[in-house]
């Protein structure tokens, strides 16, 4: 709510654009419109592609040129059904849960979980991991769908710290349980080549529920790790 309040103050003192270089997020919720799926990825497609047609025509680019004449169509899709699929809530991976027969019930962790994201703010790439640890509350879900909900919240644009809260609240959903931990520890290309243009930086962004608020979760999380 803070931060949402310097942002209607810095507006009404005539400042167009707040976030400027800051990268902050103003809400949990990815910023969607009302109508944001009434359009079909086809349609979508076609005025992404006559649109980023002009943003080429406007740089000079030839656009007669062999390499150069699919571009616009190429990086729609791209945009549609690749990089930003995750704004789709079709696009949510389905998860069943299992009954947890082998009784355990101490930390699953996954770690070194690739993150692939696209920063909201330049529109240019996220990249480095996520590590999630959790307790069973009863139910179990397969490895490999948390590798899956981990890239469809990062499959849009994002801010790292939304990012890391989103992947949190959705597994405490999907999970029934309150006892998840979120690492994401990332690189920001906004960051490494553009302004200060610096690219030995990482982000390091921690959410945590449930058992993980005691000091001791944490610490043993943050041990297996580190562990290689």
């Amino acid at each position: 709510m803070q931060t949402v309040k310097k942002l209607e103050n810095f507006r009404g003192a005539g400042i167009s654009d707040p976030i400027g270089d800051n990268h902050v997020a103003t809400s949990l919720n990815t910023p969607l419109k009302d109508n944001a799926f009434d359009l079909s990825d086809e349609q979508k497609i076609e005025i992404i592609s006559d649109h980023f047609e002009q943003i080429m025509e406007t740089l000079g680019l030839d656009l007669t040129d062999d390499s150069l004449q699919g571009t616009p169509k190429r990086v729609a899709k791209m945009f549609t059904q690749e990089i930003f699929k995750g704004l789709n809530p079709a696009n949510r991976p389905s998860i069943s849960l299992f009954e947890n027969k082998y009784q355990y019930n101490k930390m699953l962790v996954e770690k070194n979980i690739t993150v692939k994201s696209t920063c909201e703010h330049h529109f240019l790439p996220v990249i480095g991991k996520a590590h999630v640890g959790y307790i069973s509350s009863g139910k179990v879900i397969g490895l490999s769908k948390i590798n899956r909900f981990v890239d469809y919240y990062a499959r849009r644009p994002q801010v790292q710290e939304r990012l890391t809260r989103q992947i949190l609240e959705g597994l405490k959903e999907v999970l029934d349980t309150n006892d998840v931990i979120v690492v994401v520890d990332a690189k920001h290309f906004c960051v490494a080549c553009r302004g200060i243009q610096d690219d030995a930086s990482s982000t390091i962004t921690v959410e945590y529920d449930g058992a993980f608020i005691n000091q001791q979760r944490r610490n043993e999380f943050m041990d297996f790790i580190r562990h290689q």
